[in-house]
């Protein structure tokens, strides 16, 4: 059978053993931008512990996904009201309705270049006009190997991810480095519907 959580699984004690919270305070300032009450999807949530919570501190109504059954459940502890669902962010059609933002931390790096391009304009679809993106990827396009996993990682770089985020409707995103020296990228949707 395969893992759809991108070898998460096997390791998901060890991730939640180690998870810091380096990036809340741009998840915070994140949220900031957002509606009250925002409707956000936490792609590839983990255990929530601190993006998820730091959401729902600020008011919004938060929804995760990841493919890991173990980081799900711990998930549901920390946010026991959030609606969930155990699948591939490849998968899924995010609970087929329409998010105020949407999140993506340690993710996106994980899944092929086309798996990317296709994650990214599928989340695109799923906001409503003016919606919010966040998700950490390094500015330079590089391959590594996943300390936890071995597996490849890559990032498509600052004009790869600027390429896919305008192709699916986003304006030019920004990028800022959070406390642990990550990049993170934050795009807004069209505000008019694309045709």
């Amino acid at each position: 059978m395969t893992d759809r959580s991108n070898g998460y699984d096997p390791v998901a004690d060890r991730f939640a053993a180690i998870r810091s919270d380096i990036g809340v305070e741009v998840v915070r300032d994140w949220a900031r931008t957002l509606p009250a009450g925002a409707g956000v999807v936490d792609i590839g949530c983990g255990t929530g512990w601190p993006v998820a919570t730091t959401l729902a501190d600020a008011g919004c109504a938060v929804a995760g996904i990841d493919a890991s059954p173990t980081l799900l459940a711990a998930f549901r502890r920390a946010l026991p009201g959030a609606d969930t669902a155990c699948e591939a962010a490849e998968d899924s059609d995010f609970f087929g309705r329409r998010f105020d933002g949407a999140v993506a931390i340690g993710l996106l790096f994980l899944l092929s270049e086309a798996a990317q391009a296709a994650l990214i304009a599928r989340v695109g679809r799923a906001l409503h006009p003016g919606g919010r993106f966040l998700f950490t990827a390094p500015r330079h396009a590089v391959t590594w190997h996943d300390t936890l996993t071995g597996r490849v990682s890559r990032s498509l770089g600052e004009g790869g991810y600027r390429t896919l985020l305008a192709d699916a409707g986003f304006h030019p995103p920004r990028i800022i480095a959070d406390n642990g020296g990550n990049d993170c990228f934050t795009a807004v949707a069209a505000s008019t519907e694309r045709a």
